[in-house]
C-alpha cells in the first residue's frame, strides 16, 4: 500500500520543495494549505497551482482568523512590514501559527489514516521564529504521539522537516535537482495580488540570498 503524507502547502519557496521532496520518496500527497487572515492571497493562488500541478490526491485550504487576535504585521494591518533586518524576533512573527497549523494536519492525518506530515520550517536562513525550531518540533512529535488515538495505539504519526538545518541556497538547489520550478512560488509578505513581490521584505532578503549564493538566476517576478 502507497504510503499518505500530508504537506503543509503554503505556496512559498520551502513548501513546494518538500513536495518535491515527499512525492520523490513515493508519498500518496495531499496537501493543506491556510488562509489565517495574512494580508494578500497570493500565496495561496499559487499553493493551489502547485498543488494541481504535482498532482496531489486532495487539497484543503482552512480558514482560521488570525486577524482577530491580531499581533503581527502579517495579520494586523495596522503594523507595517518591516523593509530592514530588526533585532529579535521581527513583527512579521505570526504567534502560534505553526502549532495551529500542525495541529490541523494531526486531526486530518488521523481522519485519512496517514503516518507522516512534512512542514518546510527552517532554522538556518530563517526569521527567528521560535515556532520553525528543532526544539519546537521535538516538543510537537511528543504531543503528536500522546494526543491522537494511532499515538496511544502504537502507531504514532511523524513529523518530518526536511529543510529543518539547510540554508536555504541548499534548499534551492535541492529542489533544482528535483525539477522544481520556483518562478510560480510566492514568498513576499507584501506581495501584489498578481504575486508580484516587493524584493526588500524579510522574506524577500532571505529568498533572493539563497539564489545568490546558489548561484541559480532568481526567477522572482518583482513589481
Amino acid at each position: 500500500m502507497q504510503r499518505k503524507a500530508i504537506i503543509l502547502l503554503s505556496g512559498g519557496l520551502d513548501s513546494i520543495t518538500v513536495l518535491a521532496m515527499a512525492k520523490k520518496q513515493g508519498y500518496h500527497c495531499y496537501a493543506l494549505s491556510f488562509e489565517y487572515g495574512q494580508r494578500h492571497n497570493a500565496e495561496l493562488n499559487a499553493a493551489r497551482t502547485i498543488a494541481v500541478e504535482y498532482g496531489v490526491v486532495d487539497h484543503k485550504t482552512i480558514n482560521i482568523d488570525l486577524g482577530a487576535i491580531g499581533g503581527s504585521a502579517l495579520t494586523d494591518e495596522h503594523i507595517a512590514v518591516p523593509t530592514s533586518l530588526q533585532e529579535g524576533i521581527p513583527v512579521t512573527y505570526v504567534p502560534a501559527r505553526n502549532t495551529l497549523f500542525l495541529s490541523f494536519a494531526l486531526g486530518w492525518a488521523e481522519v485519512l489514516g496517514c503516518s507522516d506530515i512534512f512542514i518546510g520550517v527552517n532554522a538556518v536562513d530563517y526569521s527567528g521564529y521560535p515556532d520553525c525550531r528543532p526544539e519546537f518540533i521535538e516538543a510537537f512529535q511528543k504531543l503528536a504521539t500522546l494526543a491522537t488515538k494511532s499515538g496511544v495505539e502504537g502507531h504514532p504519526i511523524r513529523i518530518h522537516t526536511p529543510l529543518i538545518t539547510l540554508s536555504k541556497a541548499d534548499i534551492i538547489k535541492k529542489g533544482i535537482e528535483l525539477g522544481v520550478d520556483y518562478q510560480q512560488t510566492v514568498s513576499c509578505y507584501s506581495a501584489s495580488k498578481s504575486g508580484l513581490a516587493c524584493g526588500i521584505c524579510d522574506a524577500c532578503r532571505l529568498r533572493k540570498k539563497g539564489f545568490e549564493e546558489a548561484g541559480v538566476s532568481d526567477p522572482t517576478r518583482y513589481q
